[in-house]
C-alpha cells in the first residue's frame, strides 16, 4: 500500500466532472478519481475548514464513530473494477477491528475529517495506470503526464493544499 494525500480539486476539461487528485508522499504519483459534485462539495469544506451550521453526512459519521468510541485507522482505496473505484474504512471499536465498505469519495472526506492516513493498493495504482511522474517514466500516459505536468497552482483553486 502507498499513502496519498489529497493535492487538491479540480474540474475534468471534457466532462466538467469534479476529479480528486491524489498525490503519493514523494509527489512522485498522481492519482486521479472522478467524484460526483455533492463529494466533491463534501471534500471541499473540509479541504477549506469551512463550518456548516448544521453536520453534513461526513461530520455525522465522523460523531457517530468518535461518539461509540471507536477511531478511524485509515482507508485504504482497494480496487478498481470496470472504472469504478472501491474503498475502505478501516475502523477500530471496542468490539474489534471493522471493515466498512465505501465509495472514495466519502472514505476521503471522512479522513480529512478525522486527519487519518489515505492509502492506495498497489494494485489500484497499476490497473489505474496511475500516473508517474519521475523523469524515467515509460509508462505514463502521455495526454494526462502534460496535463498533470502543466497544472499551475491557480488550476486548483483556493483547495490546493
Amino acid at each position: 500500500m502507498l499513502e496519498m494525500k489529497v493535492n487538491g480539486l479540480m474540474l475534468d476539461p471534457v466532462s466538467k466532472t469534479p476529479i480528486v487528485i491524489l498525490k503519493d508522499l514523494e509527489k512522485k504519483l498522481t492519482l486521479p478519481i472522478w467524484v460526483g459534485y455533492f463529494e466533491a462539495t463534501a471534500i471541499a469544506l473540509e479541504l477549506e475548514k469551512t463550518a456548516t451550521p448544521r453536520p453534513m453526512t461526513h461530520d455525522l459519521l465522523k460523531n457517530m464513530i468518535l461518539t461509540l468510541g471507536a477511531t478511524v485507522r485509515n482507508i485504504v482505496i482497494n480496487d478498481l473494477k470496470n472504472n469504478t473505484f472501491y474503498a475502505l474504512i478501516k475502523i477500530q471499536s471496542p468490539s474489534g477491528n471493522l471493515e466498512i465498505d465505501s465509495r472514495p469519495s466519502d472514505a476521503i472526506a471522512l479522513a480529512l475529517r478525522l486527519d487519518v492516513p489515505i492509502f492506495v493498493e498497489e494494485e489500484v495504482l497499476k490497473k489505474a495506470k496511475s500516473f508517474d511522474l519521475s523523469k524515467d517514466s515509460v509508462d505514463a500516459d502521455d495526454r494526462w503526464r502534460e496535463i498533470l505536468e502543466n497544472l499551475k497552482p491557480e488550476d486548483f483553486g483556493k483547495y490546493k493544499m
